[in-house]
């Protein structure tokens, strides 16, 4: 009798082996005139973002629609966006070698130019956001080592520092010249600094007893599920867009792992979203005008957006039949907008409800939309971004699309074989 099984299994290999020859012979011939188009249109990005950021330092920050009563805006919500991105990126690649278990067929070096991309685009909203150049300087000089501002500044510097030694010891790892034991090792260390840096992050808004929304425990513990969710999607997206341009050749089965994982940490996310909403609604706690905020209030566009959209991701990738690559990639673009929606929540929530009767005096550089006296300015949003800060936020994204860019144009980022 002719085994039938051996048959087919010869005739797969035979299939796979010319599909596989020609991803490599696509990878081979890939990163010519369409990157170096997208290294081109993003350095000019970046050059308009730095001229709005010269206008804005030579106008002050009265430029922007930042005031007293709401002094952190656009900048700080993209800084916290960021810094889930480039965390989440980072702890997708770390946890297999930290732990020895299996990763994401090769993909691993990637996430990580996504993560230290990702660390350059927060701390450039930090640096625009302090309206001098000089005050960096001064962080150090004058520095209080006993604030959580501080202690997010040098956990994000090292963090930076730590990614790119954590890309070289890979590179490095492949060419036989870093040890396993010691890949494991800077791994195991650069997971703790992932969780570290978004803690510290929710400390900074978690300490402030001023603001209901933010004094809360789980804020450390809901930053590091939401750096999971976003993160997760933007390597998602990151692998598909590479895999579909030829860069990498991925396996279909590495994406669906992606996704499952995605879906788990979107469901840990809600939950604790959930937990905050129900503390924050019970009538012992008083925070009653908070959930009302959210789900009715000026926020609820970005509160039932992000709700839908992790939803819509967790289905997508809980359903066997909807794991396409098309629809996964939109899983994870919705993540990420989900995310981004939480962050928007939370800075301009915190600001959203006073906590004091009289908070001083109404005036055009004291609160925005200050014509209606306090009632008429927290009557809508709070906050809503000048036109420069879109354009100088835009700059600083550019810049971090530029540092991708350039990593995957002339650094080895493709797993060997």
């Amino acid at each position: 009798m002719t085994d039938t099984s051996n048959v087919a299994v010869l005739d797969d290999d035979m299939d796979f082996a010319p599909a596989k020859e020609r991803a490599g012979a696509k990878a081979a011939a890939w990163g010519g005139r369409g990157l170096t188009v997208g290294i081109g249109v993003a350095a000019v990005l970046t050059a308009i973002g730095i001229a709005l950021w010269a206008v804005q330092l030579s106008g002050g920050m009265v430029q922007t629609a930042m005031r007293n009563l709401d002094s952190w805006g656009l900048y700080i919500t993209m800084f916290m966006f960021f810094v889930g991105l480039s965390a989440g990126g980072l702890i997708i690649s770390s946890v297999p070698k930290a732990f020895g278990i299996r990763g994401f067929g090769g993909i691993s070096k990637v996430a990580v130019m996504s993560s230290i991309a990702c660390t350059v685009a927060a701390i450039g909203m930090v640096v625009v956001d302090l309206g001098q150049p000089l005050r960096l300087w001064e962080l150090f000089a004058y520095s209080n080592l006993g604030s959580p501002l501080m202690w997010d500044i040098i956990v994000l510097g090292t963090y930076l520092i730590l990614s790119c030694v954590y890309l070289w010891a890979q590179v490095r790892a492949e060419q036989g010249k870093v040890s396993h034991t010691a890949l494991r090792v800077i791994s195991v260390v650069a997971l703790v600094c992932a969780i570290l840096v978004h803690s510290v992050t929710a400390w900074i808004f978690g300490l402030q007893q001023g603001r209901e929304m933010w004094h809360t425990a789980l804020l450390a513990p809901w930053f590091v599920s939401s750096a999971l969710v976003c993160g997760t999607g933007l390597v998602m997206c990151v692998a598909a867009a590479l895999r579909a341009a030829g860069y990498l050749a991925l396996d279909q089965a590495n994406l669906v792992r992606l996704a499952k994982l995605l879906a788990a940490f979107v469901l840990v996310d809600l939950y604790f979203f959930g937990c905050d909403l129900l503390t924050e609604a019970f009538p012992a706690a008083g925070g009653l005008a908070v959930v009302e905020m959210l789900t009715a209030g000026p926020l609820a566009p970005f509160f039932w957006g992000e709700v839908v959209l992790c939803a819509v991701a967790a289905v997508i990738c809980l359903v066997p039949s909807l794991r396409t690559t098309p629809l996964m990639v939109a899983a994870g673009l919705c993540a990420i907008v989900a995310i981004l929606c939480k962050r928007v929540q939370l800075l301009v929530g915190g600001f959203q409800i006073a906590n004091i009767g009289l908070p001083g005096p109404v005036g055009p550089m004291t609160v925005t939309g200050w014509e209606s006296g306090m009632a008429g300015a927290y009557q809508g949003m709070v906050y809503w971004p000048a036109p420069i800060e879109w354009g100088v936020a835009l700059g600083v994204v550019a810049l971090a699309v530029l540092v991708f860019l350039l990593g995957v144009k002339f650094l080895p980022l493709r797993p060997q074989d």
